[in-house]
């Protein structure tokens, strides 16, 4: 055999062609090269044309390679006979095979060879081959950066690829390899949108990430211009169409004068990118409405941003890995957009079965969701969580009530007493973060809380977590003033355990010392001295420096006096309160859904989301030549009316739409408005078809600019459709203003949107046709929470079941028992509303009555009573249009067409203050004049009395307790001890029904909220010698808390 020479077992003697030499005597032992060419035989064998040849050089190379020798040199020349037979061959999977498995070796000596396959495999009829070349880019990247300019030339080959297999491979290359080269992009832009809803899951969210970034460099911010559109929208709208139908040259003055007044026009191809991903929200995969849901937050207008707000709430039922990437977006959308996530509270409540991470993520998300209205929900919420087991989520949990006490003023007393009460719990890290939690609020106001300080000092003997004990002896310290009897005993204590105490709390000590001894130096002189001693010698070098520092500074020497003198200033001065701020207040400056978002740190890799440019870059860079997806427009427009399921209007009803419509239903409601409005109030969807229609047919986009204008013309035009005609156009009407009052930032045109429903629910009475409406309303249970988003959409039976019946019941109950249990209209002082000067002769006083509201149980009753003190008649007195805060609603009086001089008159109007003592606004109108007032209502008018037994009482009063009980000690004086005295104080105040009582000298009352139904029970155990006790126990915090103010203020007066 020719290839014997080569296996020769012979240890000695010549050896083949190239290979090294060994002699045969040891003694030589030199190891020699013969040749210097290696394998240059073998490398010519492998280039013939012969298999013959081909076989034999394989054959020897894996002799050589069994021997242990290098064959490494001859690894191109196998690779290219290996693959390159693969790559040609007929069957598509085996080229594509071979291609992926010569792109994995991760060898530079055969990266010519990978090249020319990456191009020829780039030009392939299979596209599925195509795709694997796609594959194979940025593997060649990685390996040699150099060859950057050819793959360049690839990727841009295949991005004009017209198949969805190959456009999601395309984009993943373009972003690993050249992620600035935009240009690349421009031509193809309109073809990725419209191949997006095709292309499979994983490529839809690479080219959804990149056409983000792509956005954010080649259109306007559609929120630039918004302040300037809240403060005259129609006339930045109609001045730019009397700028349009005026010459260039007047446009070009218009815009020298008044250049920021230029109204914002989306640009249509920003526009078709929104609208292309928007059905992507309802895809199976969680990656997908992940990747679509953070395009929308980043480049959609504020108003329609709420529709990805259903679908990242329906991603929270998969696995608990899904559930942290998208709480975790969640919480950083929910700063800025808290009116976007407000219908879904009940969706982020804890479940015992949620690991601890989730549970900490969802606690975000509530705190950030809590507001003045649902914040009682909240707090209830977690009451509950601070019994759980899960230590880590507990302390979690007390961190967040900290937090909704600093941002909800109203009810910061509520949570600290919360917390006080905590401070007796068996568990040690309760205890410990309560006062960690307890110092923070107790600096926004401390001269208000020396019992807690105080409090606090006694624990010092039993907590030992050390941060626990730090923040004890700095609050002690800092308000000395406040406790000068304890401060001196708390450091003899601390100075006896001094040397046992951890770092954190002997640094405290000191501190604690130094602020003692410039206060009241007689007591404690010798303890901080002894303190700052021990303090000198310990083995941390801080300690021993902050002891050496604070003895010069407070103890003057003849040489260092001058900073003595400032002592005071530099430890006694006051500090702000600390601000308790979300941990991902900042987040949203990486893009949403990355890697850098979930990590909070920039990841290898990671593309930074560009700033939105000033002025738009030039539209055309995206014009192709040859028009070949130009089709695709009325392909578009025959989907879209065969599934209305993903018009604009499904998308602006955003979260309080119910998930379950029916799509016929709603495409037939449409279409009824659509028709009733005619064709310029159709619905922003087919506004939106139009304009791109028209900007693909080259025409003016004057539509375009009108969208926004376009949604009030709307909104006006259904204002005069009459009840009867169908619910189509109002269920349009109640979605439209829904979404608009979801966002917390609202826009004129969305207080309209907010006005409207109540003026409609004030001109159509409560009946069982509206009752289907509440189906609509939310997802929610509305019984315990009532979201200010929803209130001024939903008519006045628009809410749950359970609500209805227990308000009927109520109703049913007190209307025999009315005049027992109401406390009488005499007892209501008048209030002044408008002062005869300030009227011009007409002076307006008010009551409360105290009356169920005849056209609204959940509205309270206000007598306005009319004087004429003038020599003319007053003509026509009614309420003009009122602009009140959400969810505040008016039942309007009949106008009183003439009013004599020296007559008076009496009107009745309905106010429903959504349990709430914000004020209602409104102006009251005469034929000449317009006065503006104000009804603010004291809480005790907030509720209406219930009737019920002792025991229900009890009952009730049971299932209150914790944050929902307030409680306060009074001393009652002289003339405010008898029993009638007392009652009719308290019923005075407050608008509730006596509860008997077996024992003489306790005093119970209820009542229920008109709004929400919620319970108001209160008790006062007064003792003969005066001393009383004053409890409230309410589901609605921020009321009990108001009342029982009030309460004692008019008992104690």
């Amino acid at each position: 055999m020719s290839a014997a020479p080569a296996y020769s077992e012979d240890k000695g003697g010549s050896a083949g062609p190239g290979e090294p030499e060994y002699g045969h005597d040891p003694a030589s032992g030199g190891i020699f090269s013969s040749d210097y060419k290696r394998h240059d035989d073998l490398k010519e064998m492998l280039d013939t044309n012969k298999d013959s040849l081909k076989l034999e050089a394989m054959k020897r190379i894996v002799a050589m390679i069994a021997r242990g020798k290098n064959a490494s040199d001859l690894f191109p020349a196998v690779v290219k006979n290996v693959a390159c037979k693969n790559i040609e061959d007929p069957n598509q999977l085996i080229r594509a095979s071979a291609l992926r498995v010569l792109s994995s070796i991760r060898v530079p000596i055969i990266v010519p060879i990978m090249m020319l396959a990456i191009k020829e495999a780039a030009s392939d009829m299979s596209p599925y081959v195509r795709k694997t070349a796609a594959h194979a880019i940025p593997k060649l990247y990685s390996l040699d950066s150099d060859q950057k300019d050819q793959l360049i030339e690839v990727i841009e080959k295949l991005l004009a690829d017209k198949t969805t297999l190959v456009a999601g491979s395309v984009v993943m290359a373009f972003e690993e390899v050249c992620p600035e080269r935009i240009d690349l992009i421009h031509k193809n832009y309109r073809k990725l949108c419209n191949l997006l809803i095709d292309v499979e899951e994983w490529g839809q969210v690479v080219i959804i990430s990149m056409l983000t970034r792509y956005a954010r460099t080649q259109f306007l911010s559609p929120t630039q211009n918004e302040s300037l559109l809240e403060e005259n929208p129609e006339k930045a709208f109609y001045g730019s169409e009397e700028d349009e139908a005026k010459g260039p040259g007047s446009e070009e003055a218009a815009a020298t004068t008044l250049p920021a007044r230029k109204p914002y026009v989306m640009d249509p191809d920003h526009r078709l990118l929104l609208r292309n991903t928007k059905p992507l929200l309802q895809s199976r995969s969680a990656a997908v409405v992940m990747a679509v849901a953070q395009l929308y937050f980043h480049l959609a207008p504020k108003a329609e941003v709420g529709v990805i707000a259903k679908a990242l709430v329906r991603l929270l039922r998969s696995h608990s890995e899904v559930q942290y990437v998208v709480l975790q977006n969640v919480a950083t959308m929910s700063i800025k957009r808290r009116g976007m996530f407000e219908p879904y509270l009940k969706s982020f409540y804890i479940r015992s079965t949620d690991p601890t991470q989730i549970k900490v993520l969802k606690l975000e998300v509530l705190t950030n969701l809590a507001n003045e209205t649902n914040i009682p929900t909240v707090l209830r919420e977690f009451q509950t969580y601070i019994r759980s087991m899960d230590k880590d989520f507990v302390a979690a949990t007390i961190q967040a009530i900290g937090r909704c006490a600093t941002n909800i003023g109203r009810v910061r007393d509520t949570c600290l007493n919360g917390l006080v009460q905590l401070l007796s719990n068996r568990d040690e890290l309760v205890v410990a973060e309560s006062v960690v939690v307890i110092k923070k609020l107790l600096q926004m106001q401390p001269a208000q809380h020396g019992e807690i300080i105080k409090h606090l000092a006694k624990l010092t003997d039993n907590i030992q977590v050390p941060m626990a004990r730090a923040s004890i002896l700095w609050l002690i310290g800092e308000y000395c003033e406040h406790v000068p009897r304890i401060a001196p005993d708390v450091l003899r204590k601390m100075a006896k355990s001094f040397t046992a105490e951890e770092d954190i709390v002997k640094l405290q000590v000191i501190n604690l010392a130094a602020k003692l001894y410039l206060t009241n130096s007689k007591q404690t002189k010798l303890l901080t001295q002894y303190v700052l001693s021990l303090a000198k010698y310990d083995q941390n070098y801080d300690i021993r420096d902050r002891a050496r520092f604070t003895r010069q500074l407070i103890v003057p020497s003849e040489q260092g006096g001058a900073l003595s003198r400032h002592a005071k200033k530099l430890f006694l001065a006051p500090k702000p309160a600390p601000v308790l701020e979300s941990s991902f207040k900042d987040r949203d400056h990486f893009q949403l859904g990355s890697l850098s978002h979930l990590l909070n740190a920039k990841a290898t890799g990671y593309q930074e989301l560009p700033d939105w440019p000033e002025e738009a870059p030039d539209p055309s860079v995206r014009n192709v030549e040859v028009p070949e997806w130009t089709k695709c427009s009325s392909r578009e427009k025959r989907k879209e009316k065969e599934k209305p399921f993903y018009s604009d209007s499904e998308g602006e009803s955003g979260p309080t739409e119910s998930a379950d419509s029916d799509p016929e239903s709603e495409s037939e409601s449409d279409s009824k408005s659509s028709s009733a409005s005619g064709s310029g109030e159709s619905s922003s969807e087919s506004d939106n078809e139009d304009q791109d229609e028209d900007e693909e047919k080259g025409r003016s986009s004057e539509s375009e600019q009108s969208e926004e204008e376009g949604k009030k013309r709307q909104m006006k035009k259904r204002k005069k459709v009459p009840e009867g005609q169908g619910g189509g156009s109002s269920s349009d009407e109640g979605s439209d203003s829904s979404s608009s009052s979801s966002e917390s930032e609202m826009t004129p045109e969305t207080e309209e949107e907010q006005v409207e429903p109540a003026s409609w629910r004030k001109k159509a009475p409560p009946s069982s046709k509206s009752a289907p409406a509440a189906k609509e309303i939310s997802l929610l249970d509305l019984e315990d929470f009532t979201p200010p988003s929803i209130q001024p959409v939903s008519p006045p039976a628009a809410v749950s079941t359970s609500l209805a019946a227990d308000l009927e019941g109520l109703t049913l109950t007190d209307s025999p028992l009315a005049p027992s249990l109401l406390s009488p209209v005499s007892g209501v002082r008048k209030q002044e509303l408008l002062h005869r000067v300030a009227g011009e002769g007409l002076a307006v006083d008010y009551t409360f009555s105290r009356q169920p509201f005849a056209g609204d149980p959940h509205m309270v009753s206000v007598h306005i009573h009319f004087s004429n003190s003038s020599d003319t008649p007053i003509k026509g007195l009614h309420v003009g249009t009122p602009k009140l805060p959400a969810g505040i609603s008016i039942q309007e009086f009949p106008e009183i067409e003439s009013l004599a001089p020296g007559e008076s008159a009496t009107a009745v109007m309905g106010i429903n203050f959504c349990d709430s003592t914000q004020a209602a606004n409104f102006q009251l109108c005469t034929q000449t004049r317009q006065f503006y007032v104000s009804i603010q209502p004291p809480v005790g008018e907030l509720m209406a009395p219930v009737f019920m037994s002792e025991n229900e009482f009890k009952k009730e009063q049971g299932k209150l307790t914790g944050m929902n009980e307030i409680t306060e000690k009074l001393t009652l004086p002289d003339a405010c001890r008898s029993d009638h005295i007392v009652v009719q104080k308290v019923t005075a105040t407050a608008n509730l029904g006596r509860v008997p009582c077996g024992t003489s000298d306790e005093y119970r009352f209820a009542g229920r909220t008109l709004t929400s139904g919620s319970l108001v029970l209160l008790t006062l155990d007064a003792r003969p010698t005066g001393a009383a006790q004053l409890t409230v126990n309410s589901e609605k915090m921020v009321i009990g808390t108001m009342l029982v103010k009030d309460v004692v203020q008019a008992l104690t007066q």
